[in-house]
């Protein structure tokens, strides 16, 4: 599947120099969104998964799809202060300062496998802190799958040094 050319590039957003890949356009593609899913999923068939948790904000979209096509529940991790119960969180760095992913205090049973779903991984920063966010709660996260590896950046290799798969659909070279 061609996914790179259902993927809209917006240069200089959110600042300038960034290339921001958009995947909006392959959401609203009724075959390029449902090949998607479809294959984030793929490498773990048969295996088991109790749980899909996404990352704010696109991750809410695939990951919901993906936790629907393999009958599971789904756990949003949020940015800090965006949910309404107990919390638990995980602080990462950005290049400009700190930030905090969260969940509920009680959204995942301990043992539990989890699949980690996100639109891209670029510095694998918020996907670090989301893992060791699950692993906090005595998840077991059996991978994590993205749309979009930004290759240059090093998230990739960040994810895979902490043990995991991780899954990309296609990568774009630069940030």
């Amino acid at each position: 599947m061609p996914y790179k050319s259902l993927i809209r590039t917006i240069p200089n957003y959110p600042r300038k120099g960034v290339m921001f890949r958009d995947i909006t356009t392959l959401l609203r593609d009724p075959f390029g969104f449902r090949k998607a899913v479809d294959e984030l999923i793929q490498p773990y068939a048969g295996d088991r998964i109790d749980v899909v948790a996404g990352i704010e904000a696109r991750g809410f979209v695939l990951g919901g799809a993906v936790a629907y096509q393999l009958s599971v529940g789904f756990v949003p991790v949020r940015k800090k202060g965006k949910l309404p119960w107990e919390t638990i969180g995980e602080d990462y760095e950005l290049e400009y300062g700190t930030d905090r992913v969260e969940i509920h205090r009680d959204a995942i049973e301990p043992s539990s496998h989890v699949l980690l779903v996100d639109d891209l991984i670029a510095t694998g920063g918020t996907a670090e802190a989301a893992i060791k966010l699950l692993r906090q709660v005595g998840a077991e996260v059996v991978g994590c799958s993205f749309v979009i590896d930004l290759p240059d950046l090093g998230g990739r290799k960040r994810v895979e040094d902490m043990g995991l798969e991780v899954l990309a659909l296609c990568e774009f070279e630069g940030e």
